[in-house]
């Protein structure tokens, strides 16, 4: 109904059929896809809801003389139009509302990324070339402590020692980057 009219005694016997089959079987359609929702209760309304819109399109699936309750049709249209919208919202992205895009973290893009990468370049050049040895080989290619001083023939304890003094001179050289460090 429309706001302004009214309700007049002349409802047609498909409004009383179906106000009659909302009363009669409404609670445990609604208990069924309230389920088959995971108990998101606006949703199981809005499939009561369209269940009684189809019984009200096919009057006569609910005059059929086949069986003695409508109550199992109803259930059956109710149960695949659930299974119906539970696929069609896997098929999109999920809905996301404002206040988690206020909690999402912040990432930094790839301006930023850029930079940083060029101002570790330059700091890794004012490194001498025995300490950016090692740096390049344990930190920027992977190389374990035992790799890197087998590849420059050097002991270990002197690999981890160069790394040392390597990365402490890069905090110097690049403060901000790493503040709890050093």
């Amino acid at each position: 109904m429309t706001a302004g009219t009214t309700l007049t005694a002349q409802t047609t016997t498909a409004e009383h059929e179906l106000a009659a089959l909302q009363r009669e079987h409404g609670r445990p359609l609604f208990a069924l896809l309230l389920r088959l929702c995971d108990g998101d209760r606006q949703r199981a309304e809005d499939l009561v809801q369209e269940t009684l819109v189809r019984a009200w399109q096919h009057p006569e699936a609910l005059r059929a003389d086949a069986f003695d309750s409508v109550r199992p049709w109803l259930l059956t249209v109710g149960r695949r139009l659930a299974i119906d919208a539970r696929r069609a919202r896997q098929a999109r992205p999920a809905e996301v509302g404002d206040a988690v895009l206020e909690n999402a973290p912040v990432c930094g893009d790839h301006a930023d990324r850029a930079a940083a990468a060029l101002d570790v370049r330059e700091a890794v050049k004012t490194l001498t070339p025995e300490h950016r040895e090692v740096l390049v080989l344990v930190y920027f290619r992977g190389a374990s402590v035992a790799e890197a001083a087998e590849t420059l023939g050097i002991p270990p304890g002197t690999v981890k020692s160069r790394a040392y003094y390597a990365l402490r001179a890069l905090r110097r050289v690049l403060p901000g980057y790493a503040p709890d460090l050093g």
